[in-house]
Order: C-alpha cells, then sequence, then structure tokens
C-alpha cells in the first residue's frame, strides 16, 4: 500500500494489509454509532418508559429518513473510488461536490416536510395526547439535525472512497463522544445547571451533527480534499442523475429490510397464542444480533472502496481476488462470532429477556439463526464488493428477492397456515438469509459487475 499522487493507492501491494487498512477503522466507527443508539435508550431510561419509547419511535423514523443520504453516499463510493483507481482525482472532486450538493438538496426538502407534517407523522405511533407534544419536541428537533447529518455522512464517505478511512474514524469518534457527553450534560445537568430533560437527547444529537459538519469541513481542509472548496459549485444534472442511478436501488434496499420487519412483527401479532413473547424475542433478538453486524458492515464499507479503486485501476482480477478474500475472512470472524452465542444463548439472553418465555424464545431465535450468520457475512460483504463496482441493481435484486418473494411468504405459511407460530418465521428467516448468501455468491462469481461503468 503506497500514496499516489493525492490519494491512498489500494490497488497495489499486499491485500492483506490494503483490508486491514479499511477495515479497521470502520470497526470502531460501528462500534461508536452503536454505543450512541445504547447511550440514548441508556438515559431515556431513567426519564421513564414512556420516554424510552418516543425515543425508540422518534428514531426509527429518524433512520427511515436518512435511508436516503446512506444510498447516496453508496452511489457517491461507487463513482469516487472508481475515479480515484484510475487516478482522475479532477473526476472524482467533481463528483463529490455533486453529491454534497445532491445531498443537501434532498435533506432541505425532508426536514420542510418533516416541519410541516410532525403533527401527522407522530400521531401515527398511537401515543396518547399527554405524550404526543413529547414526540412531536423530539421530532422537530431532530428534523433540525437532518441537513448536518446529511453533510457528515456524504463528508465521510468521500474520506472513505479516496482509502482516507482514519479521518472518517476521527470524525465519527469526535461525533460520538460529543454526543454521548452532551447526553448526560443535557439531560441531567451540572452544577447550577439544571438539565433540559428529555428534550436534552435530541439536542445531543442535534449540536453533535452541526459540530460534526464543522469537523469534516476541517477535515476537508487538511485532507486531500483540500481543493474541493476551490473548484465550481455549479449543479451539474448529469452527474446527479449519475449518482442517482446508484443510489435509488440502494435505498430501495434499506426500505424493503426495513418495511420487512413491519411485516414480520405483524405475522407474529397474528398469532393467537404467544404473540407478545415471540415480538419480545425478536426485539431482544436483534439487539444482540446487532453485535455481529459490526464487523460485517465495516467489512462491507471497506470492500466497496477496494473494489471501486482496483476497477478503477485497471486491475478486475484484483478486485475479485479482494473480494473473495474479504468475504471469507468476514465468514470465519462472523462464525467465531456466533459460536458462543450458539453456546450460550441462555446466558447471553438473560440480561435483556427477564420473562422465562420470552427468554426461551430469543434462545430459540438466536440458536436457529447463528447458523445462518456466515450467509449473513457473504451476502453482506459481496453486496459491497457489487455496490463498490456500480452493479447497485444487481445486489439490489438478490436481497429484495430473498426478502419478498422467500422471507416474508414463507414466515407466513409456516407460522399461520401450517401452524408452527414464532418457530416457523424464525426458520424462514434463516432458510431466506442462507438463500441470500448463496445468491450474492452467485451474482458475484458471474462476474459482470466487472463491466460496469458507474461514469457512464
Amino acid at each position: 500500500m503506497a500514496e499516489q499522487g493525492s490519494t491512498v493507492d489500494l490497488t497495489s501491494g499486499s491485500i492483506w494489509e490494503n483490508i486491514w487498512h479499511m477495515s479497521w477503522p470502520m470497526l470502531i466507527v460501528m462500534f461508536f454509532n452503536f454505543l450512541v443508539g445504547l447511550t440514548d435508550v441508556y438515559v431515556a431510561g431513567f426519564l421513564g418508559p414512556e420516554i424510552q419509547a418516543i425515543v425508540g419511535f422518534v428514531s426509527q423514523l429518524y433512520f427511515s429518513i436518512i435511508i436516503v443520504a446512506n444510498a447516496i453516499s453508496i452511489g457517491t463510493v461507487a463513482m469516487l473510488s472508481r475515479a480515484v483507481g484510475a487516478g482522475r482525482f479532477q473526476d472524482a472532486l467533481s463528483a463529490a461536490r455533486q453529491s454534497l450538493l445532491f445531498g443537501l438538496a434532498c435533506a432541505m426538502a425532508l426536514t420542510a416536510a418533516g416541519l410541516i407534517l410532525h403533527k401527522q407523522i407522530i400521531s401515527l405511533a398511537g401515543f396518547s395526547a399527554d405524550i404526543r407534544q413529547v414526540a412531536a419536541d423530539f421530532f422537530v428537533i431532530f428534523a433540525f439535525a437532518l441537513a448536518p447529518n446529511y453533510m457528515v455522512i456524504l463528508s465521510t464517505a468521500v474520506f472513505r472512497a479516496g482509502g482516507e478511512v482514519r479521518l472518517t474514524l476521527l470524525a465519527m469518534s469526535l461525533i460520538s463522544v460529543i454526543n454521548i457527553a452532551l447526553n448526560f450534560l443535557l439531560v441531567f445537568g451540572l452544577f447550577s445547571f439544571h438539565g433540559l430533560g428529555y428534550r436534552g437527547i435530541a439536542l445531543s444529537t442535534s449540536t453533535a451533527m452541526f459540530a460534526g459538519t464543522a469537523i469534516c469541513l476541517v477535515l476537508f481542509r487538511k485532507s486531500r480534499w483540500k481543493n474541493i472548496f476551490s473548484g465550481p459549485w455549479h449543479v451539474s444534472s448529469e452527474l446527479i442523475r449519475k449518482i442517482f442511478m446508484l443510489s435509488w436501488p440502494a435505498a430501495l434496499v434499506q426500505v424493503s429490510w426495513n418495511a420487512s420487519y413491519i411485516i414480520l412483527y405483524n405475522i407474529l401479532g397474528r398469532l393467537q397464542e404467544g404473540s407478545i413473547t415471540a415480538m419480545a424475542a425478536l426485539t431482544n433478538s436483534l439487539r444482540i444480533e446487532a453485535i455481529i453486524y459490526l464487523p460485517v458492515f465495516a467489512l462491507n464499507m471497506a470492500a466497496s472502496v477496494l473494489t471501486g479503486q482496483n476497477l478503477g485501476a485497471g486491475t478486475p482480477e484484483r478486485a475479485e481476488k479482494i473480494g473473495w478474500k474479504i468475504s471469507f475472512s468476514g465468514v470465519a470472524f462472523v462464525s467465531a462470532m456466533a459460536l458462543p452465542i450458539f453456546l450460550w444463548a441462555g446466558a447471553i439472553s438473560s440480561p435483556v429477556a427477564k420473562d422465562p418465555q420470552v427468554l426461551d424464545e430469543t434462545v430459540r431465535y438466536l440458536k436457529i439463526m447463528m447458523l445462518s450468520e456466515p450467509f449473513l457475512a457473504l451476502s453482506v460483504i459481496l453486496g459491497g464488493c457489487l455496490q463498490g463496482a456500480g452493479d447497485t441493481k444487481g445486489a439490489m435484486l438478490v436481497i429484495v428477492s430473498a426478502l419478498w418473494i422467500i422471507r416474508l411468504p414463507l414466515a407466513y405459511l409456516l407460522a399461520i397456515v401450517a401452524g408452527y407460530g414464532a418457530f416457523g418465521v424464525w426458520i424462514a428467516m434463516a432458510i431466506s438469509m442462507c438463500f441470500q448468501g448463496i445468491a450474492m455468491t452467485v451474482r458475484f462469481k458471474n462476474g459482470r459487475w466487472k463491466y460496469t461503468r458507474p461514469w457512464g
């Protein structure tokens, strides 16, 4: 791994060194993201179950709106990494500017819609009148944080696409520390400052994102992307169209994934007996599974940049080798994490599942799903390779097919029609994940992604 011109060169040298360079900072970033979410829930717990429920609901709404930024970031990485690998850094700068402009325009439009419709949106949760205003306050404060959050997501994607993943780590570490510290300070107060109560949770996120935008601007000035501010900032409809065409399949994947869980909860709610137990078990299990998701999605982000840069450099064989090596290392790592969860599922679940029936169902879920986690790793990491190559439609087809053709129909048939209840849902989830991993492997192996042209 060497430096070439104004970018970190990930197209030569040791493949394992390249993978390590991109992966370990992203793993820490994912851990910080997990820690911030955990802190929000922990602090809200001191304010009562109503506040905890509001934080959970508004956070899910906020994450749904953030889907657009995440999708744009995937398209951005595909275009920028390809240009960087090809040594066309001026083209990369132009695309980075358009990505930031596109993201800002989307964020402003969504912020305006959120502020105008916030009461109608909050009413969807069915909260009682006395806490509806509290939820509305949360949502309005979060809405003002939307634009800076979009800028942070896209700025760190630009750093990542150029191989400067440590800048992403620095930015997200500082943002997370600010968010966590402000959570306690603004909610509970300090010395003569008595705190703001529940509003402090939302304000801590909003303040951290505004600070994060300033941090990213400073890092741009100190990075290889410093000329991003000196070039033209006029809107290029052609570049934005290319970014959009790469981004919409990624957005559809995230929307489909979130919607599929809503439907799974609906299926579990239809069980005449044990529906509450099953839904609680799924909630608890997803929290535990999130630990496994951290390294998988870190490797996904690393894989997308490495694939894009090596394709840009004209070395598709090396890009393919990187895909297989990073995916199989992910499978080994995830298997090593899944094994103790499988063996000691009861002990691991007991802190979050206090009810004996919920604990038993959580254990059953974990023992079934841990068998499919290696396929999860294959799907997510190889999906990152496809997205980095610009084959976002291919990754989308695999994931959406697994969810809507296999998982959801099979879950309904096994749980409701065949009468297997929650066990049938868990089996359907495991089978669909195995299919998804195998299908993504086949898509990657056929090699069509090597011939995609994100730049047209």
